[in-house]
Formats: C-alpha cells, structure tokens, sequence
C-alpha cells in the first residue's frame, strides 16, 4: 500500500484552526484576520490551508456519514441493536422513514450535526478565504498557485453540489462577506436549482484547464483532483439537472422564495439530457486516454495460480471496488481514507471464529438480492427458465456451481443459475466466498458460509456479534481480509472505496443518451461492456432469447428500466442507489419493499428459510429533500423550508 498522504492527515487537525470565532451565518470570514495572514505568509503555510479545504471531504471516507451511502437500502443496521453495540449510525436508519425530522435533521451538512461530517457552507467559506488570500505568499510559484486555486474552485463546486443533493435549492455562496456586513446582507436567500447546478458547472470549468490529468507523483498526491475527476463530477452534476427531480418537477411547483420567486424550473427540458451525455463522453474520453476502463482481476505477485473462468469473473467485479487503487485501472476517485467497515460485514468463515461484540451486524436485506439477474442476463421474475414460483424449495450444492455454492450443502433454489454478480455481492447460507486470504482453483479449498443456527459456523450468537438478516455484505469486504480463529487476531486489508469508477461513467453515458434520443447501438455497446465482464450477453440478445417480455431493451421507456437496474446492480452497495432512486423519482416505490431477513436462529433448513419482515419502510415525498434545521430557520428569516416539512 502506498504511505498515506500525510498532508491530507494534517489537514483534519488543522480543521478547527480555521473556523475558530466564525458567526452562524453562512458567508461571513472569519473575524481573525491576524490568524489569516499567518496562515498566508509563505508557501507552506498557505499549502496547509488548501489542505483544510480538502479536510471536510476526506472526512467522510467512513460512507456511514455519506446521505446516498446510508439511505440507499442496500445496507442496514438493525435499529435494536445500535444501543447494544454502543455503534452509532443514524443514516442507516433513514430507510425506514420517519426517522428524519427538521428540529434535529439526520446528516445535517448545513449546520454540521447529528452524524454529518462537518457543516459544507463552512466548507465553502474556507475555500472562499483561500481563493481571496491565494497571492499573499511570497514564494509561491505561478504554476502552483494556478493548480492551487483550481482545486479549491473544484471543491467549492463539489460543496455546492453535495448539497444541492440534499436541499435542491441552496444560497450560493460566490464570496465572504465582511465582517462588518449588515445582519440582513448575511441572511442569504435559497436561488434556484437550476442556478445552483449551473454555478457548480461554472466553476468546474474554470478549474479544469489548470488540473493535472492525472496524478503522477503517487505517493504523494493521489487524492488530490484531476481533470479526469472535475470532468466526471460535471457530468454529474449535469445529469442531475436534467433527471427528473430537478428537471420541471411538478412536486415542487411551488416551492418559492418568500418573494415569490421560483426554485424549481416549470417544465421538463429533454434537451439537458443531450448536454449530460456530451459532458459524460468528454469525461469518459479523457479517462480512457491516460488507460482508464474497466479492472480485471490481478492476480498477488505472491500467488502462483491461473483462475478458473468462474473465479476470475467475480474476482473481477469484486476487484473493481477492493483493489488498491494505484493498481485499478477503473478507479476515478476516491478519499484518501480507508473504508473502516469492514469486521461489521464480514462472515465468520471458520469454526470458533472471532465473535466480537458489533461484528457482522450491518447487513443486505433481502429484496435487495431479488434485483440481480439470473445468469441469462434478466430479472428473476423475466426469465422463462427460471423456476421462480418454487424458488424457496431446498436444493444442495452441485458441481455446476461448486465455486459459488458448498456442494452437497443444503440451500435454496434462489441461489442456483443467478449472475455472477449475485454471487459476488452476497454472501449467504451455503454461499461460497473466496477470503481469508484463500484464493484456489480447488473449490473445496475455498471458505463457505453456514448460518443455519446459532452454533453454526456463520450464525448470529448473539444480536450484537451477527449477522440477524443472513445476508452478508461481501462486495464490500476484501478477500485478503481474515477473520481467523478465536487467539488469532482479525486482518483487515484495506482499501479506498471508489466515489465514481469507469462502470459508473459507462452507465451515465448510456442512461443520458436513451433519455436524449431512445436505443441505439451505443447505447446497448455500453451496457453490454459492462456485462460482458461477468459473462452476460448484451441486453438484446438476452431479453430476445429468455425474457417475457423480449422487446423490452427496444423502446427507451423499456430500456430506461433495464438500465436503472443496471445501475443498482453493478453499483449497489457503492453509496449509489441513494441518489439514484431520489434523482430518477422512484424512491417511494423502491423503499415500499419489506425489510427482510432469513429465520437466522433456525438450524433445520425448512425453519431457517422462512423471511421474518423486521419492518415496512414509510418513505413519502418529503423524504426526496433534506428539511432545513429549525434553528437554522430561525437564524436566517429569509429562508424557506423545504416543501412537504
């Protein structure tokens, strides 16, 4: 592993430095204006303050701060245990619903509070400050100060955008102002939306010529913003704009300053969809041209060993997440902290494994698996030669599916003849799962879980040291990782979990281009990229041969469908499917799925695959936006509250 930037450790310490003495508004300087020209005298020091502007996104490398990664209903931590554990993560739980509220907001990133990082207006106002004190250094030079002064436009647009995500329309804030300001000037208003996204665009602009294309100095600087990463970011943000939570939302009709000014555009734009995929190719274009695409497995330079086909597909997928991101090709960005989540994931693989109090409590719900394919490339209840009726009929492991099941091992029919993705994803009752740091051609050398009962191997002895749901989070927990024997200490091999990847990139693109003018070739060449990597044919072929529905990927309304699900396949679990569902107006129905695990402290098979519903979701509309705090409401009486709260 390459040495862990220090600079950008420096930088969280460095946090409270800057915002010491700051007011509650969002766009006044700091009044220690002795402290700032410190802060600037010289290079170093001016160095150590561009890196306080990195320091409130590197802290959200934990995910469980991320709104999109702990509300997308991928991943839970079961409510009843959170005291238990004494393991605290509120966004968790927002896939509930009725969890959020506007007197104590979950992941408050306009104030800063209950489990966000930090406040991001504050966050902008530090990159303000060092935008306006940027030529006080004597002995900077001009190509860094040009460098410089992009990555902070870049941060400041990404700051804009993070919550835009959360709030829609947001004061934006251009610059500090003084702190002799009039209260009033301080009372910033929301602006709409759309000019909220067009700034962050602005910006993105502005900074990219000046970027690298790429970090060449590794040990020192990966992490720090390229042209690849501000092009992919604007076409994200473009994306947004024309998806259909922004773009002419009815819901928000009136959603109006207290001046009667708009928010919300009025009607629907489908020409924004031509200007996201164009903003999406540059993006891709330019990551290809320095090597980028998607990652195949690469195999330790330790480890003597060709792979099985099988093992090398979902190796693949499960690389393109976990590997070390100097060695991923397909890796765009990610924060320079380590995902720390992993012994809350990962399965106990061998007999008297280590039972910690909080280890392997955050789990997939059930439904959640039901959105991957069969291995013929279409969904369960598609596919004419799937036996979904009788798919919770026992059946034992085969040879045919010996590295992804235990043969001679009692299951269920739903895990047999589904995508290599499933298997790459889950892990489960029966389940193989290449880890431990084992990696063979043997498949009885490779691990299995069993779950069945509390005096299995797998299973859940207690609810604050198991898996309550029996289905496990594995495409997040590295295979390298050992959770060894009781006397043996826990390994835990980390890594960086990517913000945005090639396949991401991949199902943008496609996503903007069926919006902007239906199927087309290219768009079915993306898609098919995708899943080629674990063996699936393209996605005319395989509805035309096995779906009930063959014309299904012909028409952009059916393809629409196809490629959403694409998406929450390829990425789930990756912080996602949170965003997505809200952008593309389909979280409602998405969380209306029961929350659902297997009878865990069952050991008969018949009794141990019965689905308990821990609870129902109650996600409404107002669940789309995050409320703005009371106090914050109170602070500043030129702000509106967001619809529906």
């Amino acid at each position: 592993m390459k040495k862990n930037h220090l600079l950008f450790t420096l930088a969280i310490a460095l946090f409270t430095f800057t915002i010491a003495g700051c007011k509650k508004f969002l766009d006044v300087v700091p009044p220690n204006i002795g402290t700032l020209e410190y802060a600037f005298r010289n290079r170093d020091e001016a160095e150590k303050y561009l890196f306080t502007c990195y320091s409130t996104l590197q802290q959200g490398s934990g995910m469980l701060s991320d709104p999109w990664f702990a509300s997308g209903g991928d991943l839970v931590l079961p409510q009843e245990y959170l005291g238990s554990i004494g393991y605290s993560a509120p966004g968790l739980q927002l896939v509930k619903g009725n969890v959020q509220n506007k007197d104590n907001p979950v992941l408050n990133y306009w104030d800063g509070g209950n489990s966000a990082t930090a406040s991001y207006f504050d966050a902008i106002r530090r990159c303000n400050t060092f935008l306006e004190n940027v030529d006080k250094p004597f002995d900077l030079t001009v190509s860094e100060k040009e460098r410089w002064v992009a990555e902070v436009k870049f941060l400041k647009a990404y700051y804009h955008f993070f919550l835009a995500k959360l709030y829609g329309p947001i004061p934006i804030v251009r610059n500090n102002l003084p702190v002799t300001a009039p209260t009033e000037a301080t009372r910033s208003k929301r602006e709409p939306v759309d000019s909220v996204l067009a700034y962050a665009v602005q910006l993105l602009d502005e900074a990219t010529p000046n970027l690298p294309v790429q970090i060449s100095n590794l040990d020192q600087e990966l992490g720090r913003i390229t042209q690849v990463i501000a092009k992919s970011v604007k076409a994200q943000v473009l994306v947004a704009r024309a998806s259909p939570l922004f773009n002419g939302n009815p819901d928000y009709a009136n959603f109006k300053n207290k001046d009667g000014s708009p928010l919300f555009s009025a009607a629907v734009n489908n020409s924004l969809w031509a200007e996201a995929a164009q903003a999406c190719k540059e993006a891709i274009d330019l990551a290809e041209s320095i090597g980028l695409g998607l990652y195949t497995f690469i195999i330790p330079s330790n480890v003597t060993l060709s792979l099985t086909d099988s093992l090398k597909k979902e190796m693949s997928f499960r690389g393109a997440v976990t590997e070390e991101w100097d060695k991923n090709k397909e890796l765009i960005w990610a924060l320079n902290g380590i995902f720390p989540h992993q012994e809350r994931m990962h399965a106990k693989l061998v007999a008297n494994s280590v039972n910690n109090r909080g280890m392997n409590t955050i789990v997939s719900p059930f439904g959640v698996t039901d959105l991957f394919y069969t291995n013929n490339g279409v969904p369960i209840t598609e596919d004419r030669t799937w036996d979904y009726a009788n798919r919770f009929d026992l059946q034992s492991g085969d040879a045919a599916h010996q590295y992804y099941l235990q043969q001679n091992y009692q299951t269920i029919k739903n895990n047999f003849n589904r995508e290599v993705r499933y298997y790459a994803s889950f892990g489960f009752d029966g389940g193989k799962w290449a880890g431990n740091a084992i990696l063979s051609n043997t498949s009885s050398s490779i691990l299995s879980v069993q779950g069945k009962g509390v005096g299995s191997r797998s299973g859940a002895g207690s609810k604050e040291a198991g898996n309550v749901f029996g289905i496990w989070p594995k495409k997040l927990c590295h295979w390298r990782t050992i959770f060894p024997a009781v006397g043996t200490g826990i390994t835990i091999f980390n890594y960086h979990l990517p913000l945005i990847r090639m396949a991401d990139l991949y199902l943008l693109y496609a996503e903007c281009l069926n919006e902007a003018n239906g199927p087309s070739q290219e768009v079915y060449a993306y898609l098919d990229r995708i899943r080629a990597r674990t063996g699936l044919k393209g996605v005319v072929e395989s509805w035309a041969n096995y779906s009930n529905n063959p014309g299904k990927p012909l028409n952009k309304n059916g393809l629409r469908q196809i490629i959403h699900r694409e998406r929450r396949i390829e990425l789930c679990m990756e912080g996602q499917a949170g965003w997505d569902l809200r952008r593309w107006k389909e979280y409602i129905e998405a969380a209306a799925t029961p929350i659902q695990g297997w009878s865990v402290d069952q050991s008969e098979s018949n009794r141990y695959y019965q689905l308990i519903t821990f609870y129902v979701p109650s996600i409404s509309i107002k669940d789309y936006l995050w409320p703005v705090s009371m106090q914050e409401m109170l602070v500043n009486q030129n702000l509106v509250q967001t619809p529906y709260w």
